[in-house]
């Protein structure tokens, strides 16, 4: 019996009530807050710390350009993650813009908005449903709810009625909201609207989602603390040893501006951000776009990636894997003749997506529906139900042409069973979905010929396959979740290489899974310290991607809500770009590494010369504004080439670093404190040497110089910890000989340029005194290289 449905007026009266029928969207963060959220950390309130007290003494210059650094570096940061709060915004777009209901007992199209309980729904195959409805009528009916559920195959629906409490794919006497009709036709009764529906209770469970700070965040935040503590601890010992001495508080202040200017790496925020910035254009490159800056780094660390099945590892297209039959030509040309589905000429489908899969597989053989349909034209149709689990159509050669499950064909066949039962088991264990086919003569769906077995899934990627395995070899879990079916899944698994002969199903397949499980298992892997990454293409995967520590989205099939809530988003679908951007994500966590240690080391000598000379009782060798001129050109330029190294060539051949492993360890911090050693011993070496035998303003000017020449010519040797300069390639990196040579000519540049003198205090560098500079400076260098060398020979003994 029909529903009624609404009247005109009680339907504008349940809108006014409740509202309508509309996903509530977040407001994003303005640009200001966005802003502000660059500037909440340790590094950049230590810097702000130090321009503060250097206006206050009325170093402008000084403060001036730390203030710059600051503003730039949040303005960058601010700039590139304007766009990343919009997730429940594009669940808007799975709302049907029109909906056909029946009002006043006619028949008439509304805004999808305009829906409301009690509405009484008409839908046909190719409809997206505008709300969750309970169906009261219904023929040959099924939907597509693969964004929803994560199920690739279209679900049958009855009005069988079914428990609410029963899982969501189970839900056999309901339509869900932005799910598509995929075949028949129904009538429904709207049950829920707006944020009350599936898809509205999968926004609330967005909105919970928390992404938290990245383990690059977090690690910069602790050397930040470090040298926070760090500064605090020298300024006091150098006030201290300065007031014993009798200096008075103004030098003390001095002293304590040029020790915050020297233990402070003003370029590291800037460096961070654009070894970063760098990384998304190299990813853009391989189709891995990057709508968050950190989720680069974060991606080279990943232990875990949690990844749906349907349309991420696999095409999300159902496919003909298998056949079995004496003649398989007859066997497709059986089954082409018993669908209701269409194909176009460049392969697109439309109905079934399983009888799409048979059209195609016909096509591939000469085996057309359009010249079945001219040859021998339908004479009665008996559509497939849940009930009868097959579908038969007579035509006009008088064969009647029979498909559906092996248990509803095998009790009417009495030809062709023979070997059948096994075949069928076999598919069914490879998780495929089994087709019997079968001809009949007359109309009678009796004494049948059986055909053969057609086995249809949704097959793995070809590229899927390469990166399952790339990651394993990389110490990465690949572990698998989907709403498929757990037998479907497993098989899946097997055959990409997810679930390997030693590991526990249980642990890396999950099946049958709601949004809710996927949120679970993610805070699962991450209560275990796993980093992980979630990668999915439909709404049901959002939650789960916004709480991973990077959610990855498929660019080309994914849903606009998982594209919005990923950090990252594959423009190709390609599972392989995952790889890829784990390789640049790992390349670039070791070369910020590697350029905080080649900046802090360069702290670190500062720190030493300063303190020794207060201990000796010597002038300040450098004051603040040469400090800021070698943190910020003499070694912020070396750095930013240093931090967009190419990879190492065995970056993907060793497993994941531990995800509480520090990015400074006690063997970088080593590194750090022995090279500032060797360089505050060879810079207050010149110091004293010159403070003794000549003017301070001279003295200073070779204590100046010798740091600068030391800190240029040690950037080759920070390139890598093992390989020597020229193992690495002197040519590789030529962008790092550009800076280097720019701030040598920056550096000479000072003692020409008479405003340059005054404004750093400088005396004019004679041929001499310069040879005598670059020998000095030649030290560190050289000393770093023999111990990349002496450590080799020790490790090969």
């Amino acid at each position: 019996m029909p529903l009624a449905g609404l009247s005109e007026e009680e339907a504008a009266r349940r809108l006014a009530e409740h509202g309508p029928n509309e996903v509530e969207r977040e407001a994003p963060p303005s640009p200001w807050a966005m802003l502000a959220a660059q500037l909440a950390n340790p590094m950049v309130a230590l810097l702000l710390l130090a321009a503060v007290v250097a206006g206050a003494l009325g170093e402008l210059a000084d403060a001036v350009a730390i203030g710059v650094i600051v503003a730039l570096n949040a303005a960058v940061g601010a700039t590139q993650e304007f766009r990343a709060e919009r997730a429940l915004a594009a669940l808007r777009s799975l709302a049907a813009p029109q909906a056909r209901v029946r009002r006043g007992g006619r028949s008439v199209m509304v805004p999808g908005h305009e829906v409301v309980v009690g509405d009484a729904l008409l839908l046909e195959a190719g409809d997206v449903v505008p709300a969750d409805a309970r169906l009261a009528a219904c023929h040959a009916f099924s939907a597509i709810e693969s964004t929803l559920t994560g199920e690739s195959l279209p679900v049958e629906k009855s009005t069988a009625p079914v428990a609410d409490d029963a899982p969501l794919a189970e839900r056999t006497d309901r339509v869900f909201s932005g799910t598509t009709v995929a075949t028949g036709t129904a009538e429904a009764e709207v049950i829920a609207i707006g944020m009350d529906t599936e898809i509205g209770r999968i926004a609330r469970l967005l909105a919970d989602a928390e992404s938290g700070p990245t383990p690059l965040q977090l690690r910069l935040a602790r050397v930040s603390q470090q040298l926070l503590w760090l500064c605090l601890g020298v300024v006091v010992l150098v006030a201290a040893l300065s007031l014993l001495r009798g200096a008075s508080w103004l030098e003390v202040l001095v002293g304590a501006v040029s020790l915050a200017v020297a233990a402070v790496p003003e370029g590291l925020p800037a460096v961070v951000t654009i070894a970063l910035a760098v990384g998304v254009q190299r990813m853009a490159a391989r189709h891995v776009l990057v709508r968050r800056l950190p989720a680069v780094e974060t991606l080279g660390c990943t232990t875990v990636i949690c990844t749906d099945k349907t349309g991420t590892l696999t095409t999300g297209e159902m496919q003909v894997r298998d056949l079995w039959g004496r003649d398989r030509r007859a066997l497709l040309d059986a089954a082409v003749a018993c669908c209701d589905a269409e194909l176009d000429e460049a392969g697109g489908g439309v109905g079934d997506p399983t009888e799409v899969a048979l059209l195609l597989a016909g096509r591939e053989r000469g085996v057309e529906r359009r010249a079945v349909e001219a040859a021998r034209p339908r004479v009665e149709v008996h559509p497939f139900d849940a009930e009868r689990k097959r579908m038969s159509i007579l035509r006009a050669d008088g064969r009647l042409y029979v498909k559906g499950a092996w248990s509803s064909l095998a009790p009417l066949c009495v030809t062709g069973l023979e070997g059948a039962d096994a075949i069928e088991d076999d598919m069914a264990a490879r998780g495929l979905r089994v087709l019997a086919v079968a001809v009949g003569e007359g109309p009678e769906e009796a004494g049948l010929t059986l055909l053969g077995l057609v086995g249809i899934a949704d097959p793995p990627r070809p590229e899927a396959l390469a990166a399952v395995a790339a990651a394993r070899r990389a110490g990465i879990r690949p572990v698998m979740i989907t709403g498929d079916h757990a037998i479907t899944a497993r098989a899946i698994a097997q055959e990409l290489g997810v679930l390997g002969p030693d590991d526990d199903p249980d642990e890396v397949v999950h099946a049958r899974v709601t949004p809710e499980d996927k949120l679970t298992i993610v805070r699962g892997w991450k209560a275990r310290g796993a980093i992980v990454a979630m990668t999915g293409d439909g709404v049901n995967d959002a939650p789960a991607v916004r709480e991973a520590h990077v959610g990855v989205a498929m660019g080309r099939t994914g849903t606009p809500v998982t594209r919005e809530a990923a950090a990252i988003v594959l423009t190709d679908d390609n599972f392989a770009s995952i790889v890829e951007g784990i390789r640049e994500g790992r390349a670039i966590y070791d070369n910020i590494r590697k350029t905080v240690v080649y900046l802090l080391s360069g702290n670190a000598a500062e720190l030493g010369v300063m303190l020794g000379a207060a201990v000796v009782g010597a002038a300040a060798p450098l004051l603040p504004t040469q400090l800021l001129w070698v943190n910020l050109v003499t070694d912020g330029l070396p750095a930013l080439a240093l931090v967009i190294d190419p990879p190492d060539p065995d970056v993907m051949k060793r497993p994941p670093r531990p995800p509480e492993e520090p990015i400074l360890g006690r063997r970088q911090w080593q590194l750090v404190a022995a090279t500032g050693a060797v360089e505050a011993a060879v810079v207050l070496g010149v110091y004293l040497w010159a403070s003794a035998h000549h003017e301070l303003p001279l003295a200073r000017t070779l204590a100046f110089n010798t740091l600068v020449a030391s800190e240029l010519l040690r950037a080759f040797a920070a390139r890598s910890g093992r390989r020597i300069f020229w193992e690495v390639g002197a040519f590789t990196n030529l962008k790092l000989l550009g800076v280097i040579a720019l701030s040598g000519a920056l550096q000479l540049a000072l003692h020409l340029h008479p405003a340059a003198r005054g404004l750093f205090h400088l005396e004019p560098l004679t041929l001499g005194w310069a040879g005598l500079v670059l020998g000095m400076g030649l030290i560190p260098v050289t000393l770093l290289e023999l111990g990349k060398l002496v450590r080799r020979w020790l490790g090969a003994a």
